[in-house]
């Protein structure tokens, strides 16, 4: 794959897509740092959200079309059409219930401070791996 320019709207589409992964997860640890109450189950939705937006970046870089889905496993199996990587990453799949069950009443199930621990320690990893990704195919310190 050719590397974009600094002009490339497929680039410059990609370091939005990772920005706002990129506050997604900053957003998640601020949630931790709450001193009464953190809100355990926004934070694991912002995780989620983050290694979402991470892997849609992928995508996107690719020119690859994918589902408005939530769904990581299918985000999953569509970048390994590319990616060596996805085996790597593939408890990521385990956040696929955050996107939903924390935002809507009557979905929503409980979430405790480990399990929102865990996510972000998830989120960390699977933006690492896909930004290595990208380094990897040629956007170097573009990403």
């Amino acid at each position: 794959m050719p590397i974009p320019d600094a002009e490339d709207p497929i680039l410059n589409k990609v370091k939005k897509w990772l920005a706002f992964a990129d506050e997604d997860l900053q957003y998640a640890r601020h949630g931790l740092a709450i001193q009464n109450n953190p809100p355990y189950r926004l934070i694991a939705y912002h995780a989620q959200q983050c290694v979402e937006k991470h892997l849609k970046a992928y995508l996107v870089f690719h020119k690859c079309d994918f589902p408005y889905s939530h769904n990581i496993s299918n985000l999953l199996d569509i970048c390994s059409r590319f990616a060596t990587w996805t085996e790597q990453i593939r408890d990521a799949e385990e956040l696929t219930p955050f996107a939903i069950t924390t935002r809507y009443p009557g979905e929503d199930d409980d979430v405790s401070l480990e399990e929102a621990s865990k996510a972000i320690q998830i989120a960390e990893r699977v933006r690492q791996v896909v930004k290595q990704g990208l380094t990897d195919e040629g956007l170097g310190k573009a990403v």
